[in-house]
């Protein structure tokens, strides 16, 4: 049976339904699964396959690539960005997250989702939430980061917004020469156009980015889809 989200995502979903309802939350998570069409969260988590999409994903990036993770709003993009960020640091390397669009809660609530606490990591986690954060102001914050090091920005589309940054081309350009150089993973979180229609592709494709700026996508070492549990990964060179 395919589940509607991540099993990741329903965990959240089931999270968030505790706290509204005021419930328990194996109430909530048995809820979950039989609205997924599973009589209990035992059953359901049994049947998942915990090794999409994270495992097929992670074993696939490489020091010195540039990543583009797209996905409609909900459909796991930011969760699975944690989850490559915790995967990394637990091997010892570090992880910085660059966001105009989270709060350092809504990231730590992520880490919950996954089992983890924010402050476990905090000598090899970067948080960063700054108004400025542009290509050039991440490349001057990790002028010192280690190669491997892996670096998430929160979202592409927003990088170019304010005036005084570069164009989003320039930015995109920078990130792929400075993963180079330095031997980092930079993962840009990205959105998906509203006209992308899943009853006709499973999963989105690099024609399916909304992009309000021009960007040559063939900048990206790596384009990686989610849509409803489904994990596309393809290079673009």
């Amino acid at each position: 049976m395919t589940l509607s989200a991540p099993i990741y995502i329903l965990k959240h979903q089931a999270k968030v339904l505790a706290r509204k309802e005021r419930i328990a939350l194996h109430r909530a998570l048995d809820r979950i699964a039989r609205r997924e069409g599973f009589s209990a969260w035992s059953l359901l988590s049994a049947a998942a396959d915990s090794s999409v999409p994270m495992s097929d994903l992670y074993a696939q990036l490489r020091p010195g690539e540039l990543v583009l993770l797209g996905s409609r709003p909900g459909q796991g993009k930011t969760l699975l960005s944690v989850e490559l960020a915790i995967r990394t640091m637990r091997e010892g390397r570090s992880a910085a997250f660059f966001t105009l669009d989270l709060t350092r809660s809504d990231v730590a609530e992520r880490f919950q989702v996954l089992g983890e606490r924010l402050e476990t990591y905090r000598d090899r986690f970067l948080f960063d939430d700054s108004n400025d954060i542009c290509a050039d102001y991440i490349i001057a914050a990790l002028a010192a980061a280690a190669p491997g090091t892996l670096v998430i920005v929160d979202f592409l589309q927003l990088l170019d917004q304010r005036r005084s940054n570069p164009d989003l081309m320039t930015q995109v350009r920078a990130f792929s020469a400075f993963a180079r150089a330095r031997r980092l993973i930079v993962v840009c979180i990205s959105q998906i156009d509203r006209s992308f229609d899943p009853s006709k592709r499973a999963v989105p494709d690099a024609g399916n980015v909304r992009l309000p700026n021009p960007v040559d996508l063939a900048l990206f070492d790596k384009m990686c889809f989610l849509n409803h549990g489904k994990l596309q990964i393809g290079s673009t060179a």
